[in-house]
This record gives structure tokens, C-alpha cells and sequence, in this order.
């Protein structure tokens, strides 16, 4: 069962990003999904599925993509391992701790792509950093958020939910 939801997200997640996203980008920028999902995937069913989840994420989109040949991949296998790592060293992973975390997940993807292309000046480089990775970086972390926050709400799952601890 496991297995076919994970095969479905892979298969479905390159459409959805090419036909549904371009509908919600905020000032021409759109969300990572593929890195979204490797990181909730991680902090959902551990490390080891949100790093093979993720590698199969980022090997789809580096089909469809014209980027360098294996940045997708690490970078989104990289964010399930990293998910899977933060929930099992963190006591509570809220929405706010998952989002700091694909913050900084998709800030170093960003960066990486951005260092990695040929510009002409230092200052179209600062342009590309400050006008796509950390807005980009900030989308992506609202929608790991938004989407954590809607499991929890919707499975009443207790160890990532957000619960009141006083009542």
C-alpha cells in the first residue's frame, strides 16, 4: 500500500507542478514540490523512505527539466533524508520547526543551482538570489507548513501535530 502512495506521488508530482503551479505563483514564483514532499515524507515515515522517495522525486523532474543533470536529485533526496533526520532527533515537529528546516533545505538548493550557472557580473548573481531562491525558499517553506499543519489536522496525528499541552 505504502509503496503504491509512493509511486503515485512520483508519478503524479511532475503534472501537477508543470499544470497546477504556475496557476498559484506568487510574483512568478512557484514552490518546490519535489522537495516539499521528500521533506514530509522524511518527517512522516523516516529517513530511509524520505531519502529513496526523494532520489525518485528528484531522477523524475531531472527528466523534465533543463537544469543540471543531478541537482534535483540530490537536493530532493537530500531534503527527505534531512526530514527523516529532523524527526527523529527533534522531540516535536511542528509546522514551524518543518519550515525553518525547508527554509534553509531549499535556501542551499537555491544557492547551489545560482553558484552553479555562468553569469556575467557578481551582481546578476545577487539578482537571481534575491529575486528567485529566497522567495522561492520562503513559498516553499509556507507550503510545508500549510501542509503538515493540514495533516495533523486531518489525521490527528499527535507527534507532529500541534496540541495543547495544558489542557
Amino acid at each position: 500500500m505504502k509503496l503504491l502512495l509512493y509511486a503515485m506521488l512520483v508519478v503524479f508530482l511532475v503534472p501537477l507542478q508543470a499544470t497546477l503551479l504556475p496557476h498559484l505563483a506568487i510574483w512568478d514564483v512557484r514552490p518546490d514540490l519535489g522537495l516539499v514532499v521528500a521533506a514530509l515524507i522524511g518527517v512522516l515515515a523516516g529517513e530511509l523512505d524520505g531519502l529513496l522517495v526523494g532520489l525518485a522525486i528528484g531522477w523524475v523532474l531531472n527528466l523534465y527539466s533543463a537544469g543540471d543533470l543531478w541537482l534535483n536529485l540530490l537536493t530532493t533526496g537530500g531534503a527527505g533524508l534531512f526530514g527523516g533526520l529532523l524527526a527523529r532527533h527533534v522531540a516535536e515537529v511542528t509546522p514551524t520547526v518543518l519550515s525553518v528546516a525547508v527554509l534553509v533545505l531549499s535556501l542551499a538548493g537555491g544557492l547551489v543551482a545560482v553558484l552553479g550557472m555562468k553569469h556575467g557580473t557578481i551582481s546578476d548573481t545577487w539578482w537571481m538570489v534575491q529575486s528567485v531562491v529566497v522567495p522561492q525558499a520562503c513559498f516553499d517553506a509556507a507550503v510545508a507548513a500549510a501542509l503538515l499543519w493540514l495533516l495533523g489536522q486531518r489525521f490527528l496525528m499527535q507527534r507532529f501535530g500541534v496540541v495543547d499541552r495544558y489542557s
